[in-house]
C-alpha cells in the first residue's frame, strides 16, 4: 500500500515508521521546517533543547520500545526526580510520601487525607466510574475542601483557567494512574528519563529511518486539500518547497491535525462526526524559555498552587540535566495552557517576559533581571484539549466518514492525557488498523500500555 501521513509529529512519524515496518510505503508531509512537533528543539549552549519541557516515565513503554528500536537505547538515561510545589510564599518538596507528610500549609488529617484520596484514585482499575463526574465536583469530597482549595483548585485553576470546572475526572484518574505506575513497587521514588542527545534526535532519526525504508518525509509541506472520489480518499493536494501546488495520489490517508483543523482539508463531513470534531476546547501551551546565569531553585518541576502567580509551573531543566551539558547556562521553563479569552494569550515575548518577572521573586526573593543571559518563546496551539465527563461517547472514530481517510489525534487519547508516549502508541495503532482494514496481516505485537484498561501523562501537570 501507499499510504500519504499529515503531519511529522510524534504520532504522525510513529505511523510512517509502522506502515513502512509493515512492507508498505509511507509518505509524510510536516508544516514545519522540522519534525517532532511539540518534542522539537532549539540549540542553546551548544546543544538541543525541546520547545515544550519533556521527559518520559518508566511506564511510558511505547517512547522506551521507540527509542531502542531506533538504536539509541544507550543514551537514555534515568534521573531521580525533584518535585515541588509553590504555596504560601515558600516552595515545599512533594517527591515522597514523607514530603507530603512534612506540608505545613495543611493540617495533619488533611495531608493524611490527601494522601489517602490519591491512593484510591490509583488503586480505581475502572476509570469508567469516574466517567460521569468533573474532578471539581469530585475531588473536594475526596480530599477534603480544604485540600482541594490549596493544592488541587489551584492547580486546575492554572492548567484550565475558565475551563476548570468542566474537566471529566476520567482526566484527574489518568494523571495519578500514569504517575504512580511510574514508581513501581513500595513507592520508589521516582525516576525520569531523557534521551541525552534531546527528543528532537529521536524524531530525526525516527524520519531519517522512514525514509531508509523506502518512504518519504517533507517539510516545510503544506496539505491543502485531501483528495476525496466517490466518498473515498484517494490522494492529497500539497505545497512543496520548490514544487509548488502538487497532487499525489494515495491507497489511503493518516491525518494527524488536530480536530478543528481536520474539517479544512474535506470538502465536506457528515454533522454528526463534524460535531465530535469541533465538540472539543484546546488550549495553547505558551512557554517562556529562560537561559539564567545562576540556578533559580533546586527543583526540577514545581507545581504553582498560588493563582496570584500568572504561570501554573516552572520547570527548570537543569535541574534534571545538568547545566554543563548546555555551556554552564541554566535553563527555565515558565509555563502556561491559554485560551484566546486570556490576555496573556495574545502578548508577545517580551511582554509576556516582563508580566512573569516580579512573580519570580517569589519564587527565589535573590532573582535579579540580570540572571537572564537570553530568553526565547514558543507557542504550540493545539496542545491540551479540554477533556470533560462522558467523553468516550464523543470520542470521534479513528475510521472517518471518509473510507480510507483515519484519524489520530489527542484528543483521541482517552482515559489518558496528550503526551508524547501516547501519541507514538495512537500513530501506530491507527496504521495497523488502516493495514488490517485493507487485508494486509501485522506482524508484532505493540508495548503493553502502562493503563490497560484504556480505549485506545503527576509528571506534568
Amino acid at each position: 500500500m501507499k499510504v500519504g501521513v499529515i503531519g511529522g509529529g510524534a504520532a504522525g512519524l510513529a505511523a510512517a515508521f509502522e506502515v513502512v515496518r509493515q512492507g508498505h510505503q509511507a509518505i509524510v508531509y510536516e508544516r514545519a521546517p522540522f519534525l517532532g512537533g511539540q518534542a522539537s528543539t532549539f540549540e542553546v549552549g551548544g546543544a538541543r533543547l525541546e520547545r515544550g519541557y519533556h521527559h518520559l516515565f518508566t511506564s511510558d513503554v511505547d517512547m522506551v520500545w521507540l527509542v531502542h528500536e531506533l538504536g539509541l537505547g544507550h543514551k537514555l538515561a534515568w534521573i531521580p526526580s525533584k518535585v515541588g510545589l509553590y504555596h504560601r510564599g515558600r516552595i515545599w518538596n512533594f517527591t515522597t510520601p514523607t514530603d507530603l507528610l512534612r506540608f505545613g500549609s495543611l493540617g495533619l488529617t488533611d495531608r493524611l487525607r490527601l494522601g489517602l484520596a490519591t491512593l484510591a484514585i490509583q488503586r480505581q482499575k475502572d476509570w469508567r466510574r469516574y466517567e460521569g463526574i468533573t474532578a471539581a465536583e469530585r475531588l473536594p469530597k475526596m480530599v477534603g475542601r480544604r485540600g482541594y482549595e490549596v493544592v488541587w483548585e489551584p492547580l486546575l485553576r492554572g492548567k484550565f483557567g475558565q475551563h476548570y470546572q468542566d474537566v471529566g475526572m476520567v482526566w484527574f484518574w489518568g494523571k495519578i494512574a500514569l504517575r504512580f505506575a511510574s514508581r513501581g513497587r513500595g513507592m520508589a521514588r521516582e525516576k525520569l528519563g531523557y534521551p541525552m542527545s534531546s527528543f528532537g534526535e529521536v524524531f530525526d532519526t525516527l524520519g531519517q529511518r522512514v525514509q531508509q525504508m523506502g518512504g518519504k518525509v517533507h517539510t516545510s509541506a503544506v496539505v491543502r486539500r485531501v483528495l476525496v472520489q466517490d466518498g473515498k480518499a484517494v490522494g492529497v493536494t500539497a505545497e512543496l518547497p520548490g514544487q509548488g501546488l502538487t497532487e499525489e495520489t494515495f491507497d489511503a490517508v493518516i491525518a494527524t491535525v488536530p480536530s478543528y483543523v481536520f474539517p479544512r482539508l474535506l470538502p465536506e463531513l457528515p454533522q454528526e462526526y463534524l460535531l465530535k470534531l469541533t465538540g472539543v476546547t484546546y488550549l495553547a501551551a505558551v512557554l517562556v524559555v529562560m537561559a539564567l546565569s545562576q540556578p533559580l531553585s533546586g527543583i526540577y518541576w514545581l507545581n504553582i498552587a498560588d493563582r496570584s502567580i500568572p504561570f501554573v509551573a516552572v520547570i527548570e531543566h537543569t535541574n534534571f540535566i545538568p547545566p554543563e551539558h548546555y555551556g554552564g547556562q541554566h535553563l527555565v521553563y515558565l509555563s502556561n495552557y491559554l485560551g484566546k479569552e486570556n490576555p496573556m494569550y495574545h502578548m508577545g515575548h517580551q511582554e509576556l517576559l516582563d508580566a512573569y518577572l516580579p512573580h519570580l521573586r517569589s519564587i527565589n526573593p535573590q532573582f535579579d533581571k540580570s540572571w537572564i543571559l537570553q530568553s526565547y518563546y514558543h507557542r504550540e496551539e493545539a496542545a491540551q484539549p479540554v477533556i470533560g465527563t462522558g467523553y468516550s461517547a464523543r470520542i470521534p472514530a479513528h475510521r472517518t466518514p471518509v473510507k480510507g481517510l483515519y484519524l489520530a489525534n489527542t484528543t483521541q487519547i482517552y482515559p489518558e492525557d496528550r503526551g508524547t508516549n501516547y501519541s507514538v502508541r495512537l500513530g501506530r495503532k491507527v496504521a495497523r488498523l488502516l493495514l488490517q482494514d485493507y487485508g494486509h496481516p501485522v506482524v508484532g505485537e505493540l508495548p503493553v500500555p502502562a493503563i490497560r484498561n484504556s480505549i485506545t501523562s503527576l509528571g506534568e501537570w
